[in-house]
């Protein structure tokens, strides 16, 4: 792996806060608090026998106020940004004699206050965005129409996601909660139209305690004090769970809380069944990923998916493939992969104010960091680094049918009984962290990276809790 933060000036020195690849063309789009996106070609490493770079490409100028997000479309003839303000622009690309230019073909007005995340649908027809103004919002993208409102979140919504199966949304906000929405269509005038649902409302878990006459609940996730707008939130590229971040977790009521994200299971979240468990709350077994010495902000996968490396016997993931994907905290990166629970790379020291956003080229060999400090981290992976790729025309007779629900085993790490390889990764970032700051004469030193600790770590049962 090669890579650095790329000493260019990327937004007039100002906070870059959203990046994504093109699906096709695998440019690279980055937005920023100086208004206006940009787009750059990225250099690989090997052709410049040195650390990965961009070059410069071209400048959308039209929102009036920072842009917060962006996202191009699965097709890639569209990208969407959404800014302060509530200005959400969708942007088409034309070919012109000059060649591809990108230009302003719908504004959507709804949103009363600044937009902080957004996603399309698989099929490019929809569009879902969360917003300061504590909803969220579907949109028509054809029409650039209102479609639907979802506005049950008591604060900030943050993060927003689309199952790549078309069956769920989600949307994550500062009041603490996760909320699931399922697609229950309904008919108006013989016509057909999705609507979405709440099923799930993800908050709380139960603790263990001395005595079993009593039970003890503790918050999932981080309330408003998380210093970060963002909370973004992912589906695995086949559907078959969903990663959250910004979590904490009690292994016991006055234990100390430990920042982590969450994976919930696809199959758990479908089965109709669990709302009749205890009424008004359902149990959802979820996978945590601990040991972040920050509070986790941002998640994505990468979109390809790889071969088994047969290493391990005890995966969390019952796949007949590995996905990768990417968990960023304040500070650090984690690279993880879903045959072991333990993160393959940890990335530290390359930013000094907050990460914003992550973003993976769509062949997988790049790996793109934003943050508020002006710049971002760019990660090139060689010679199949990351394993060996599934290729397109294999991917059906080794994943089946897309439709069976793929299953995440019942279980969590145990934070008290593997404390030894949590502290050891935390070693590992505070020394990346202090080279950098004894190295301090660089405005942005390479990246520091480390083989994360193999030590088997212990699980234990734990029953997070969602309250509709």
């Amino acid at each position: 792996m090669r890579g650095g933060t790329v000493q260019i000036n990327w937004h007039d020195s100002k906070p870059v806060l959203a990046c994504d690849f093109h699906p096709i063309s695998a440019l690279l789009a980055t937005a920023g608090a100086d208004y206006d996106i940009k787009i750059w070609a990225t250099v690989s490493s090997s052709d410049q026998k040195k650390a990965p770079g961009v070059t410069y490409q071209s400048n959308l100028s039209y929102h009036s106020s920072a842009v917060n997000a962006l996202r191009f479309s699965p097709s890639g003839d569209q990208l969407a940004s959404g800014a302060d303000g509530g200005e959400l622009i969708l942007w088409k690309l034309n070919v012109t004699d000059a060649g591809e230019v990108w230009k302003v073909h719908k504004s959507l007005v709804f949103h009363r206050k600044d937009v902080l995340d957004l996603q399309w649908s698989a099929d490019g027809a929809c569009l879902i965005t969360g917003s300061v103004d504590n909803s969220c919002i579907i949109w028509d993208a054809n029409k650039g129409s209102v479609h639907q409102i979802l506005d049950a979140h008591f604060h900030y919504v943050q993060g927003v996601a689309w199952d790549p199966l078309g069956k769920y949304a989600a949307s994550f906000s500062s009041d603490r909660t996760c909320r699931i929405y399922v697609n229950k269509p309904s008919k108006a005038k013989g016509v057909e139209r999705s609507n979405y649902v709440c099923q799930h409302v993800i908050s709380k878990a139960e603790l263990p305690v001395p005595d079993e006459s009593k039970s003890a609940r503790s918050h999932l996730f981080l309330d408003e004090t998380l210093p970060s707008f963002f909370r973004r939130l992912a589906w695995s590229p086949d559907g078959s769970f969903l990663l959250v971040p910004a979590g904490t977790h009690k292994s016991a009521p006055n234990s100390e809380p430990v920042n982590t994200a969450y994976v919930f299971s696809r199959k758990d979240v479908s089965r109709q069944e669990l709302t009749k468990l205890y009424s008004n709350t359902v149990n959802i077994p979820a996978l945590m990923l601990p040991g972040a010495s920050k509070p986790v902000v941002a998640v994505r996968f990468c979109p390809m998916k790889f071969k088994l490396l047969g290493t391990t016997t005890s995966s969390s993931f019952k796949l007949p493939y590995r996905l990768i994907f990417a968990v960023a905290t304040l500070n650090s990166l984690y690279i993880y992969d879903t045959e072991s629970i333990q993160p393959i790379v940890i990335v530290a020291g390359v930013h000094y104010a907050a990460i914003t956003d992550i973003a993976w080229s769509p062949s997988g060999n790049f790996l793109v960091l934003s943050s508020q400090d002006g710049y971002c981290t760019l990660l090139e992976f060689e010679n199949q680094e990351l394993g060996a790729l599934i290729p397109i025309s294999e991917e059906k007779q080794v994943t089946g049918d897309e439709n069976t629900s793929l299953v995440v085993e019942e279980a969590m790490v145990d934070v008290s009984s593997s404390s030894a390889s949590v502290d050891s990764r935390k070693e590992k970032e505070e020394n990346l962290l202090k080279e950098k700051d004894e190295n301090g004469d660089a405005k942005h030193a390479p990246p520091s990276t480390a083989a994360a600790p193999q030590a088997k770590a212990a699980k234990r049962r734990i029953t997070p809790m969602a309250i509709d």
